[in-house]
């Protein structure tokens, strides 16, 4: 099977330039190795009540694609940075305290006037409580007229990122595009300024039914989905394919990545968590990447025991980012991302508690037996 690390010429990724590294070389201007675009929230957590009994509240910051950029920071040791909106006031403050506290580089910003009683800008919020056995978790959100939900094309100084500092990879997915009609305007004028200047660029097909029920729903999501798709690289997801963990096998996961490719030639990677729900609280979980013309298929994690499943998907992709960042394999790559995903189960939070030396220590035993 082919191998992705730095002892080969051959680069997957044939739009770049050719070099020993598929990517561009890290130099005195070089300021991140990863950036992403989304929306950044604040999640409101119960504990161990239910959102409609409980009297207290933890925060955490949380939002699917700024996900990435704290595990690739705070777990991976990466440079990472957030391209975000927020409303100009505690709320928006408090976030930006929280994405600093993750590591990641919150000077790309955008900071949009309050206007004092929330109705024009705003930072969104939501509230979640954790399912346990046979009760599944439940979600409630306030993320009308957000600031980042009205970021338009050309608000953001896309070549200093991608020309003047170079950054080395992009992301963005489904969350940010379907905030507006506009978000999916600048996530296209990103990805296409990125992909010109050689970044590497990922999209994650998350669905979020309440952003789209009244748009259209899942056929109007991967309609937009199939726009974006030609400006990526990396793709977390796959059309037409069944990912629960049950009833996946390589021929599937084959026909529904060469599918993918025939429609989308310019993607060269594509990744997909596999998941076997067994209840709220115990999940089977591993991972497949088709690249190179191979699937590589990571180790099964079974009978994962559920403390908060929020963000693991996330975990997913940073730890699959991570290992191609570093230039090491495609069969690495797709271990890391199954590992950190069952590892970010087992904390509280949208963001993995977990360390790199945990995430290799699974990749390679499953004893959980204490470090002393």
């Amino acid at each position: 099977m082919s191998k992705f690390s730095s002892k080969t010429n051959v680069s997957p990724f044939p739009h770049l330039p050719i070099s020993p590294s598929p990517f561009l070389p890290v130099s005195s201007s070089t300021k991140w190795d990863f950036v992403s675009l989304g929306e950044v929230m604040l999640r409101f957590d119960p504990n161990d009540e239910r959102i409609h009994t409980a009297r207290d509240f933890r925060v955490y910051e949380g939002g699917g694609e700024y996900n990435v950029a704290r595990g690739l920071s705070r777990v991976f040791r990466q440079r990472s940075a957030i391209v975000t909106a927020l409303a100009d006031n505690a709320l928006g403050r408090l976030a930006e305290n929280l994405i600093l506290a993750g590591g990641v580089d919150a000077s790309e910003i955008v900071w949009r006037n309050a206007d004092g009683r929330g109705e024009n800008t705003r930072n969104g919020i939501y509230f979640i409580e954790r399912g346990f056995g046979v009760r599944a978790p439940n979600s409630c959100f306030d993320r009308a007229n957000t600031a980042v939900s009205q970021l338009k094309s050309g608000d953001i100084d896309w070549q200093k990122i991608f020309v003047e500092l170079k950054t080395r990879w992009f992301h963005t997915g489904g969350v940010f595009t379907a905030l507006s009609e506009t978000t999916a305007e600048v996530a296209a004028e990103a990805m296409q300024i990125a992909r010109e200047n050689g970044a590497i660029v990922s999209y994650d097909l998350n669905y979020r039914d309440s952003l789209w029920r009244e748009r259209g729903g899942r056929e109007a999501a991967n309609e937009l989905n199939r726009k974006l798709l030609q400006f990526a690289d990396v793709v977390f997801g796959v059309f037409d394919f069944d990912a629960n963990f049950a009833n996946y096998n390589e021929a599937n996961f084959r026909v529904a990545s060469e599918k993918m490719l025939k429609d989308f030639p310019n993607l060269k990677v594509i990744a997909s968590s596999l998941r076997e729900v067994k209840s709220a609280s115990l999940h089977n979980l591993s991972g497949a990447c088709f690249a190179d013309g191979n699937i590589f298929k990571a180790r099964n994690h079974l009978d994962v025991a559920v403390f908060d499943r929020v963000g693991s998907g996330d975990s997913f992709a940073s730890g699959f980012i991570y290992a191609l960042l570093e230039e090491k394999s495609f069969q690495y790559a797709i271990e890391s991302a199954a590992a950190h995903s069952a590892l970010a189960m087992t904390t509280a939070g949208d963001n993995s508690q977990a360390t790199l030396a945990e995430v290799e220590k699974l990749i390679s035993t499953n004893d959980a037996q204490a470090v002393r």
